[in-house]
């Protein structure tokens, strides 16, 4: 089990890590950097792998409108999300109130630490952050790892392809065998993860140690309960709109799921989720685009994480906010919770933007969620990589791109069990189940048929049929004509009447 599973293997050296944290400290955040160079391989499979499936995806789908439509739906329900997910927050801290009581004087508190933990660096405003998303050259695209100026790339890469057609007929299975080499790549790379994910669980353990959880107890308490609870939600929105199972969903990535969750890090999984919702039935231009962007634009974990973080600095400095005020909270935090991914420390800059608005909690305040950040990480993780994947999954079966009676076969198959990839789905050709390998677009054959029948009227039929690389017959209708013009010899149930 140990050697197979990857789950398995994960959760030991999650165990592992804490035990040595907390026995030896000092040896637990020495070995912290194997965490941080684990996540820095897996980053750099992230933009090539963004582009070949964006590109094969858009080419692949040869409608253009149709990505376009993608994107807008996917925006939609970012907005929607994020928006649930500040308001819980807000009520949550409302009802619970985690930092009343505390009665903190702000006088006490170093301001200087949030310019340290935050490098001194700011939220874009949304014109630079618009800006910043468009490349300034191809190759630097790449080289910055800048997710959405590698996605401006590829939406160019994939619509010139569409148009060029078979003018570069070398250039799709070019980028095609480059996606592949990349997803090896990746795992090669993941059989690192069990000792990243014991670096990154030791050093957390080791550097804070387990007393941050007794002080911060209701604080943590409130967000991980929150997520819980829009977790709960989330699961009832996809099972309403797609009939998918979150759970399943949940069973079926659980390595990666627990992988996320010991290295803090949701970029750390994306090229295997993104592997594995195609498996599960998802259209490759889906994935590509809205795995990657909802990294940007879909933070409902942080969300939930920066609503409570909010009101418990309020409360803890006693400061007590209106509605209009709180209200005022959840729109700047519609803004500045965009685009915070890749940004050291963002989430104190947002909360610090959030404070200077209102104007009445003082600034340095914000250095009082310091100790309890790093514990926020997993659940952060955890809900937006989850709501980032539901998402994928809602806005696939928005817009006709999801595969959903092989969706439910692999989310409900057993672990390890073999399930078709792709089945076909166009009416024209029979419903058989096939897989990746066994069938390819170019295979498709036509055979007119003309006959007469005893009232002298001609019927022209068409038969479809696909061919698989191993040559065998295919099981869509076969129609041979009699060469002396009389009844075509074909099964009964093939026979079409003739006027």
């Amino acid at each position: 089990m140990l050697r197979t599973s990857l789950f398995t293997q994960v959760a030991v050296a999650l165990l592992l890590g804490v035990l040595v944290g907390r026995v030896w400290p000092e040896a637990g955040a020495a070995v912290q950097w194997v965490s941080d160079g684990f996540i820095r391989l897996i980053k750099t499979m992230i933009a090539p792998l963004v582009f070949c499936v964006v590109v094969t995806g858009i080419a692949k789908a040869g409608d253009l409108r149709a990505f376009g439509r993608i994107g807008v739906k996917a925006l939609v329900w970012f907005e929607v999300a994020s928006t649930l997910a500040l308001v819980l927050g807000l009520v949550a801290a409302n009802l619970v109130s985690p930092g009343a009581g505390m009665n903190v004087d702000p006088a006490t508190l170093d301001p200087d630490a949030i310019d340290a933990k935050t490098g001194g660096g700011e939220l874009a405003s949304t014109s630079d952050f618009v800006l910043e998303s468009l490349p300034t050259s191809f190759v630097g695209a790449f080289a910055e790892n800048s997710i959405l100026q590698v996605l401006v790339l590829a939406c160019l890469t994939g619509a010139a392809l569409l148009h060029l057609g078979p003018k570069v007929p070398a250039i799709l299975p070019a980028v095609a065998q480059v996606e592949t080499v990349v997803f090896t790549l990746v795992g090669y790379v993941m059989r690192l993860a069990p000792l990243a994910v014991f670096a990154a669980s030791a050093g957390l353990i080791g550097q804070y140690g387990l007393t941050v959880i007794t002080t911060y107890g209701k604080l943590i308490a409130v967000c991980y309960l929150v997520g819980l609870l829009f977790l709960g939600l989330l699961a009832v929105a996809l099972r309403l709109l797609t009939g998918i199972s979150l759970w399943h969903f949940v069973r079926y990535t659980r390595a990666e799921l627990l992988l996320a969750l010991g290295t803090a890090s949701s970029e750390s999984v994306m090229p295997r989720m993104m592997d594995k919702l195609r498996k599960a039935g998802c259209r490759d231009d889906a994935v590509g685009l809205v795995l990657p962007t909802g990294y940007s634009f879909n933070l409902d974990g942080a969300s939930i994480y920066l609503s409570v973080g909010t009101l418990f600095i309020a409360q803890a400095v006693g400061v007590d906010l209106s509605l209009g005020q709180q209200v005022t909270v959840v729109l700047v935090l519609m803004l500045t919770s965009k685009g915070m991914a890749g940004v050291p420390g963002s989430a104190f800059l947002a909360l610090s933007a959030t404070a200077s608005s209102l104007g009445v909690i003082p600034a340095g305040a914000v250095a009082l969620l310091l100790g309890a950040d790093r514990i926020m990480d997993s659940m952060r993780v955890v809900v937006n990589l989850l709501g980032n994947c539901a998402a994928v999954f809602v806005v696939s079966r928005w817009d006709g791109a999801l595969d959903l009676p092989l969706a439910r076969r692999v989310l409900t198959a057993p672990p390890g069990a073999s399930v078709t990839d792709r089945s076909v789905t166009d009416k024209s050709v029979t419903n058989e189940s096939v897989t990746d390998e066994s069938v390819t677009d170019e295979s498709e054959t036509r055979t007119s048929v003309t006959r007469t029948c005893e009232a002298g009227t001609s019927v022209t039929r068409t038969s479809k049929a696909r061919t698989s690389k191993a040559d065998k017959p295919s099981t869509a209708e076969s129609v041979t004509t009699d060469s002396a013009g009389g009844t075509p010899d074909q099964t009964p149930a093939d026979t079409t009447a003739g006027g």
